[in-house]
């Protein structure tokens, strides 16, 4: 089997919002996460032209308010970590911990100490902390007073945000995202970009100027980190979605290159190569408006061309397939980016077509575009996990997709790709954040807490746990 390279950063990652509960605690804000719905139609509400960001005591208890109260257990969470052997974690700054409103001139300290007490833990156990700056969970006020980041206001008060975690943890954290999954918002833009039908998430040139603000913005902060101390690593974060064309119909395989375009390749294109690609006007054109229609400076463009990203992170749970032509009627009804049903796959619990050989491809596609270092940050299997009366889960079917992910991988590395690390989704189980569940669980390490938030608390590993300590420990060597 290929060897992984010396350094290779294994770990795990989780999201502010989905783990650490505690979300008016300490001077935090409230965020869009704290206002959103749990449980499996929570993007239908929020999708509805009425839906105003009020907490509703209606609506399912917004499991995220507690999450698994990490922020109380989150030295035990990382010494599980550190037993598992993790090089790295990689984990968000909630927001609104820091500036509770979004636009506040002066930070929260409680939320700054905060997150010097989690990087100190990892630094303890030689974990290197790799953090999203934005994950999912802008402060509320900046949706409900600004809009959202269709209004270019946001660019400063990311900015202001940026400097200042920067600032103040760059001498200990070398490894830094801008935005997670930042062209979800292409099928999704409630919880990447504030955006909501009720605020102008049906248009989509509001979704493309929040993308420009948003690249604009997290070029600032590649300049910030790098004027802070060159050698910091800031790379930008895409849900990458390998997508085939269902036949070899001339039609269809137009339709997938475009698709490919729209939702895979845009925003890599411009925090990669710090411009707008040639197809931008040709991708636009299909929304009934042009490149110039947009907000966009001069000194916009030149900020961009200046601080490209320094690597690419990226998430990868499945694989889409492309028919335009209607022969296959079948689509894929848990895919969060839609499509049809790809005959050769089998699919998880949710729904979401499974496909390891599909991230080989993407990361030959992504090192052959790019020529830059790849970093696998979400890659993982949402399953309902049974616990027996030893608190112990038998999770076989966790084990045998991460191998198989894992042999993709090294098949990639063995293909000439630049792969940083691999940091395998909600390593200890947590809220997800499609459908607002407990019971939708990712982790090596078991949480005992339901769907309706009932529970210890306790951690239990699980069969994962050591089966992914022995790969670490191996180096990839022994899966």
């Amino acid at each position: 089997m290929t060897k992984f390279p010396e350094g290779f950063l294994w770990g795990g990652a989780t999201a502010a919002n989905q783990l650490e509960g505690a979300y008016q605690e300490d001077g935090k804000g409230l965020s869009i996460a704290d206002a959103l719905p749990g449980g499996p139609d929570r993007f239908k509400i929020a999708d509805q032209e009425d839906f105003d960001w009020k907490i509703k005591s209606d609506q399912y208890t917004y499991p995220n308010h507690n999450g698994i109260d990490y922020y109380h257990h989150f030295r035990e969470d990382i010494k599980l970590f550190a037993e598992m052997g993790f090089k790295c974690y990689r984990f968000s700054i909630a927001w609104s911990r820091i500036f509770p409103q979004g636009d506040e001139l002066e930070p929260n300290e409680a939320g700054l100490v905060f997150y010097d007490q989690v990087i100190d833990e990892c630094l303890k156990y030689n974990i290197e902390p790799v953090i999203t700056i934005s994950h999912y969970e802008m402060p509320l006020n900046l949706v409900t007073t600004y809009g959202g980041w269709k209004n270019k206001k946001l660019i400063t008060f990311y900015e202001r945000y940026a400097q200042t975690v920067l600032t103040r943890y760059y001498q200990k954290v070398k490894y830094w995202m801008t935005f997670n999954e930042i062209n979800s918002a292409l099928h999704f833009p409630v919880m990447g970009q504030g955006l909501v039908a009720s605020n102008g998430a049906k248009e989509m040139k509001n979704i493309y100027q929040a993308w420009h603000n948003q690249f604009v913005a997290g070029a600032k902060a590649v300049a910030i980190a790098h004027q802070l101390d060159p050698k910091l690593k800031v790379g930008c974060m895409l849900l990458y979605a390998t997508t085939y064309s269902y036949n070899a119909n001339p039609v269809n395989q137009l339709a997938t290159l475009k698709e490919n375009q729209a939702f895979n390749q845009f925003c890599g294109d411009v925090q990669v190569r710090g411009e707008y690609p040639s197809y931008t006007d040709s991708l636009l054109k299909e929304y009934g408006f042009k490149f110039s229609d947009l907000d966009t400076t001069p000194e916009e463009l030149a900020i961009l061309k200046a601080n490209p990203v320094d690597y690419i992170g990226f998430s990868y749970y499945m694989s889409a397939t492309v028919d335009v032509t209607g022969e296959n009627q079948e689509t894929a009804s848990g895919n969060l980016i839609g499509g049809v049903k790809n005959p050769y796959l089998k699919a998880s619990d949710w729904g979401w077509q499974i496909d390891p050989t599909g991230l080989r491809i993407a990361l030959n596609e992504l090192y052959q575009r790019y020529q830059k270092p790849l970093f696998v940050v979400e890659n993982g299997l949402g399953a309902k996990d049974e616990i027996n009366e030893q608190h112990y889960v038998a999770d076989n079917y966790r084990i045998d997709y991460l191998r198989q992910h894992i042999e993709a991988m090294a098949g990639a590395v063995a293909d000439g790709v630049d792969l940083m690390g691999y940091t395998p989704w909600g390593c200890i189980d947590l809220v997800s954040a499609s459908t607002g569940q407990m019971s939708k669980r990712y982790g090596f390490i078991y949480v005992d807490l339901d769907d309706k938030g009932q529970g210890t608390l306790n951690r239990y590993p699980k069969k994962s746990f050591k089966w992914y300590q022995q790969v670490i420990r191996s180096n990839g060597q022994e899966l």
